[in-house]
């Protein structure tokens, strides 16, 4: 994983582009993958851990409605969380280039009518906004660390 996020922060550095991360389920790993790198400091705004649904919304900006008829484990959500923390961690007055986000159930008890291993990963770049559904098996540790996992490989897939 350290080697991804090496070549994601170099990436990142070559395009002076920079990040801001969303998480949930993964309560601070994937940022905390970013911040091992070395030279880290020059691309991550930060990171927002929102594991309280309520925070989505009044920290992140995710539709109130969405998460009403939704909950807080769903694409759009996971869309919402990646394109409100740019802003939400905006530098100076200037949103991050990319939002991350992970959200999703990593167990033991179902939430929001989703079971243990559901997960969405939030990818904006610029206007290019996506959701990425995963579906993990393990137990809680595992299935967060193959989130933050996946993550890192989906974001370098579209650097």
């Amino acid at each position: 994983m350290s080697e991804v996020a090496s070549r994601i922060v170099a990436s990142l550095t070559a395009s002076h582009r920079t990040i801001a991360i969303a998480e949930s389920l993964t309560g601070g790993l994937l940022t905390s993958a970013l911040v091992d790198v070395p030279g880290a400091s020059a691309v991550l705004h930060g990171g927002v851990v929102a594991y309280d649904t309520a925070l989505k919304h009044s920290v992140l900006g995710v539709d109130a409605e969405v998460l009403a008829a939704h909950g807080a484990v769903h694409p759009d959500v996971a869309v919402q969380m990646a394109v409100g923390v740019r802003t939400a961690l905006a530098v100076r007055g200037e949103p991050a280039a990319i939002g991350l986000s992970t959200t999703g159930v990593a167990g033991p008890d179902p939430q929001d009518g989703q079971e243990a291993g559901v997960v969405f990963i939030g990818l904006a770049i610029g206007h290019d906004v996506r959701s990425f559904p995963l579906r993990l098996e393990g137990d809680r540790r595992a299935i967060r660390e193959q989130t933050v996992e996946r993550a890192l490989e989906i974001l370098e897939e579209f650097l």
